[in-house]
């Protein structure tokens, strides 16, 4: 018997190597995964915004707020020299909605809630007459989700050709 327990519950240098590494890949894999999560994006105020103000005096922009590593606010709207805001133009909201059933307070809404829902602009559904504001809330957009990859406070100015401000 007493040949059976010898060395029972001691461990050997070898066993103790392979347990050190074991628990140490264990404790590496968990906070890389944990912190991968957390780097892609970080937490702040992110802002995209066009670098000049389109044909018809409206500069587009995107802000988001991360906070945890997910994006928990957007705000995207449009505004004129003045700082006016477009979503506040009523009777730009009258003919907007008239001629395409929708308008800026509705499609600005409805892109923001989609971005939050997905967490990112891949799963995005271009809104029947608001198609051109898509094409640009996808650009403005990424282009802040491209600041939160980098920690870049910095509002970040996105170039559009010139057809493409005559028809935002």
């Amino acid at each position: 018997m007493h040949g059976l327990t010898k060395g029972y519950g001691s461990i050997g240098p070898k066993a103790r190597t392979g347990r050190f590494c074991i628990t140490a890949l264990v404790l590496w894999a968990f906070f890389t995964a944990c912190s991968a999560d957390d780097s892609s994006i970080k937490d702040g105020y992110y802002t995209a915004e066009a670098a000049e103000f389109d044909a018809h005096g409206w500069k587009e922009y995107v802000t988001i707020c991360v906070s945890g590593g997910r994006i928990i606010f957007i705000e995207y709207n449009a505004f004129d020299p003045t700082g006016f805001v477009k979503s506040w133009d009523m009777n730009y909201m009258r003919v907007m909605n008239a001629l395409h059933n929708t308008y800026p307070n509705a499609y600005t809404r409805y892109y923001g809630k989609q971005f939050l829902s997905s967490q990112g602009t891949g799963e995005i559904i271009p809104l029947s007459g608001a198609s051109m504001s898509y094409e640009s809330f996808i650009r403005l957009a990424d282009a802040a989700l491209e600041n939160a990859r980098q920690g870049n406070v910095e509002t970040r100015l996105v170039q559009f050709n010139d057809d493409e401000n005559n028809t935002r």
